[in-house]
């Protein structure tokens, strides 16, 4: 996916690259063309996965990354800036004709690394879980392995994709399949089909329940620079944190990190 905000009659010429993480793709994309049209300077954004993105930050093809998860040990001597712009869920989806409405952790531990292979074993109908995975570029998928594998392998018989939209669609498609996704994609006005989430240790994944802790699978997502964010940069990290674009973080499914739950 990539999206250009073009320099209009405008009174700038400077751009910006934004690249990594498909979650993020909505905060990143929307901020994209309000700060255009605030300050007339481009912002060339690209979803190619969160370890793409730091990998193009930490050599200077792009000035901003955007991640579904922190640095590793690795990527923390490369002398990045790791700056929270939003909080997130990961939602665990099921076709919608699964009647299953939740999962402990232990149960989605023992499906993913292979130990539960039909439906009937937690609760469902007689049927083989199709296991729907994401590629190991991709920062949705670390998180979900620190938070619910805990040491344990993934299955490798898993489906493994490299997008989320890809994911949603085959789930949406599959009455045995099973993936996750960022909260803030279970809804989306783009797609043909539809996916449910499910509960998780009996907690909704929804703003209120992230932010307080009460859903288990809960992350940060970042944006990262090459030392501390400078000119256009760092013009464009503000316009995401600012209150200005609250709604709009909201609007994608996503929490602001600064406030609590909408609402409270």
């Amino acid at each position: 996916m990539l999206a250009l905000t073009s320099c209009s009659s405008g009174t700038s010429t400077e751009s910006i690259t934004v690249a990594g993480s498909t979650t993020c793709l909505p905060i990143a994309e929307q901020a994209a063309e309000l700060f255009k049209e605030e300050t007339g300077t481009g912002v060339l954004v690209s979803g190619l996965g969160s370890s793409a993105g730091i990998e193009a930050v930490s050599t200077g093809t792009a000035e901003i990354a955007t991640s579904s998860r922190g640095l590793n040990a690795e990527e923390q001597k490369l002398g990045l800036t790791t700056l929270p712009v939003a909080h997130d869920g990961i939602a665990v989806i099921v076709n919608t004709a699964n009647p299953v409405q939740n999962l402990s952790i232990e149960q989605l531990r023992g499906i993913y690394s292979g130990k539960i292979s039909n439906w009937s074993e937690v609760g469902g109908e007689d049927l083989p879980i199709q296991l729907v995975n994401r590629d190991e570029a991709s920062g949705t998928r670390e998180a979900f392995k620190s938070i619910v594998m805990d040491g344990e392998p993934f299955d490798r018989r898993a489906a493994v994709l490299s997008g989320t939209g890809q994911v949603r669609d085959v789930v949406s498609r599959s009455r045995g399949a099973i993936g996750y996704i960022s909260m803030g994609f279970v809804e989306s006005a783009y797609a043909e089909t539809e996916v449910r989430a499910l509960n998780v240790n009996h907690v909704e994944p929804q703003e209120k329940t992230i932010a307080s802790g009460g859903y288990p699978i809960s992350r940060d997502l970042y944006f990262f620079t090459k030392g501390e964010p400078t000119g256009a940069a760092a013009e464009y990290i503000a316009y995401v944190l600012s209150d200005e674009m609250d709604d709009q973080i909201r609007e994608a499914g996503f929490i602001p990190v600064s406030g609590n739950a909408e609402g409270e």
